[in-house]
């Protein structure tokens, strides 16, 4: 998957995405998701399970895009399989922490 840690004044914004769907539209008609346009958001370096978990270890807000992405954070228990959207058959969470 492509990992990329954005460092901001109030904390790091983890963005990952599943390789295969990097410059892929996604849409349901009610959710649009362009990983097309938006994908220097994603592109950083391409990443495994470890990597994202310990990015995911400290961060303010965090965006997943993927069936492997989104399971990382189900596993590391920070996200609930009932908060998960999906985008057709494509799952996606956005995650905060105040």
């Amino acid at each position: 998957m492509y990992l990329k840690i954005h460092e901001t004044p109030k904390g790091k914004i983890v963005a990952a995405c599943d390789q295969e769907l990097l410059g892929k539209v996604l849409d349901n008609g009610r959710i649009y998701l362009d990983l097309k346009t938006h994908r220097s958001f994603y592109s950083g370096s391409l990443a495994g399970d470890k990597e994202l978990r310990e990015a995911l270890g400290n961060f303010v807000s965090a965006n997943l895009v993927g069936k492997r992405a989104v399971a990382v954070a189900i596993e590391m228990d920070i996200a609930d399989k009932r908060d998960v959207m999906y985008i057709n058959k494509t799952p996606h969470i956005q995650l905060y922490r105040i």
